[in-house]
């Protein structure tokens, strides 16, 4: 009986739990200790279970894929360090040390740019009254309490205006 086939499915699941509980963590961290309004848990999700993601490769590669890459022989695939090869972690560790360096400096550029453009900041009324009213002319929740009791068209200069329901 083939062991590797046997293994994977623990560990492929075994992941993902990891993954599960990671991703609720890390969305409590960025919202409670790094004051990161992330409201969709994009951080926690494509970050946090990314770097996960790539370190579990490191860890977990049992030689079914891959074969001839990384300098191993071209009759086995990729391992990890459970299985007896620390190269393919140590590889995934530069790769996620590559994404983060890539990804800060391009935000960092376009969010620079996006500032001294159009600006990153909403009016203080706006975000008081709700960015539902002001992007989509809709309230995210029914009876969500909002100042703003009729729909809002957005100009061509991105100022909202209040539409009156009767005149």
């Amino acid at each position: 009986m083939n062991r590797r086939i046997l293994f994977t499915a623990p560990v492929a699941v075994g992941i993902g739990a990891v993954s599960g509980v990671l991703v609720v963590v890390a969305a409590l961290f960025v919202e409670n200790r790094l004051k990161i309004d992330d409201p969709v848990g994009a951080i926690a999700v494509h970050c946090a279970n990314g770097t996960w993601g790539m370190i579990a490769l490191g860890l977990f590669a049992d030689g079914t894929y891959g074969a001839g890459l990384n300098g191993g022989p071209a009759e086995m695939g990729v391992t990890g360090l459970f299985y007896g090869n620390a190269s393919q972690l140590w590889a995934q560790l530069l790769g996620v040390g590559a994404n983060v360096i890539w990804v800060g400096l391009t935000s960092l550029i376009l969010f620079k740019v996006l500032d001294a453009t159009v600006g990153m900041r909403v009016s203080a009324r706006q975000e008081m009254q709700g960015l539902d009213f002001h992007e989509v002319s809709s309230p995210a929740y029914p009876g969500d309490g909002s100042t703003i009791s009729s729909p809002v068209l957005v100009t061509s200069m991105a100022v909202p205006l209040a539409v009156s329901a009767a005149k």
